[in-house]
């Protein structure tokens, strides 16, 4: 038997929007503490370093990334992103796969290890490197005997950064893995298809959006880490030398234009990383809702 569900009365509504919404007022004043947050903490310093950046014209701004060691430091900070992204891509993957599908001893152990980046200064991390590559380090005599170099090379930049940024993707799949369960991967199996068909035809199709969004927020940090790859760099100019590192012997040595044009192309990244994070939060909520009208 189908039982109407009681309906509170128009006036017994009124009262109930009247008791838990705000005041006008309040709304205003929180609406506008909020916008001068922003901006005096978002806004401001974006349009200063685009100011200076065009100080002395669009000329200098141009020049600025014709120089060489600004075009090397373009180009590592390229590189690193390339190889820190997909391994962490990979990484994530398989971490989120095996937390959120199985039980095993360590789960929590796991878990705690893949937010340890979270917790640890990035300058902790890049001298935990150099203790263990450097020339005085655990590795380093027999390193240095076998001609590898690491610290003060790009596969130290590359290994930090790795450090870093790999709980992103695996943070923002875990929770959704284990959200959706593992009924849809079981009716897989059911019905005859193997590990790989299911992984590839079930649960990433699933965790698509949530694995972009990942992805893009790796890939920001990746390009934007300063602290462990400031220690284990050297600052070598043309070799070593992320953008962000780049910025600060720039701004060191008192060229202001090239230092804030070299910034001014990372805030431009970081802008276009919002908005790609904006979309994909868009088109996830998108299919969600899309979901939930086919299953109503």
């Amino acid at each position: 038997m189908l039982t109407e569900i009681a309906r509170p009365a128009p006036s017994e509504r009124l009262v109930f929007t009247r008791a838990t919404a705000e005041p006008p007022l309040v709304r205003w004043l929180l609406i506008g503490a909020a916008l001068v947050f922003l901006g005096l903490f978002l806004f401001v310093p974006l349009a200063v370093v685009f100011t200076q950046a065009f100080d002395k014209g669009i000329t200098a701004y141009l020049a600025s990334f014709r120089e060489p060691d600004a075009l090397a430091a373009i180009r590592l900070t390229l590189l690193i992103a390339a190889i820190a992204v997909p391994l962490n891509l990979l990484f994530g993957l398989a971490a989120s796969w095996v937390i959120a599908k199985f039980d095993f001893v360590g789960k929590n152990i796991l878990m705690t290890l893949i937010d340890l980046p979270f917790s640890v200064s990035p300058v902790v991390s890049g001298l935990i490197y150099v203790l263990l590559f450097g020339l005085q380090g655990f590795l380093g005599p027999w390193l240095a005997e076998h001609g590898i170099k690491i610290i003060f090379a790009v596969p130290g930049i590359a290994l930090t950064t790795l450090f870093v940024t790999f709980p992103f993707v695996a943070r923002e799949l875990i929770p959704l893995m284990q959200a959706q369960g593992a009924e849809e991967e079981e009716a897989a199996v059911t019905l005859g298809a193997n590990g790989w068909q299911t992984f590839f035809r079930v649960t990433l199709p699933n965790v698509k959006w949530g694995l972009l969004y990942g992805v893009i927020l790796c890939n920001a940090r990746a390009m934007g880490e300063f602290g462990a790859v400031s220690v284990v760099s050297g600052h070598i100019r043309g070799l070593t030398n992320t953008m962000p590192l780049h910025v600060e012997i720039l701004y060191n040595e008192y060229q202001y234009v090239a230092a804030f044009a070299v910034a001014s192309l990372l805030a431009l990244l970081a802008l276009v990383t919002l908005a790609a994070k904006s979309f994909v939060e868009w088109k996830a909520g998108m299919n969600r809702l899309t979901g939930q009208r086919k299953i109503i």
